[in-house]
């Protein structure tokens, strides 16, 4: 099932760098990929750098696209069926990044001991 999954990412990665022409498509990272056991639907993570407004658009970018990418998917991966693709954003980036940030200003603040 990893091996799938790592497959589907890849696939992906390169399908949504490459094919994908919306305008409304921001920088986007396919970060992982979770298939069901049997097949049919995969959950795919996508890290979307921008604000939360290029983040929405990114997403309604992806859903219109679901369709061509799980096409193209097909024709790239020999697989029974071809899953149904659900993307989800992942925000771990940004809450690992908000936390460093919080940590460096506790830090800033903190008094220094002789």
């Amino acid at each position: 099932m990893a091996r799938i999954d790592h497959e589907i990412q890849r696939v992906l990665s390169q399908l949504i760098s490459t094919e994908l022409k919306d305008p409304r498509l921001g920088f986007t990272t396919v970060v992982r990929v979770e298939i069901t056991s049997d097949l049919k639907t995969a959950k795919v993570f996508v890290s979307i750098i921008g604000d939360r407004h290029v983040a929405a658009q990114t997403m309604k970018a992806l859903r219109s696209a679901s369709r061509f990418l799980r096409g193209e998917l097909g024709r790239e991966i020999a697989l029974r069926h071809t899953p149904e693709l659900t993307f989800v954003e992942d925000r771990t980036t940004e809450r690992a990044i908000a936390l460093h940030q919080t940590l460096e200003r506790a830090a800033a603040t903190e008094p220094k001991t002789p």
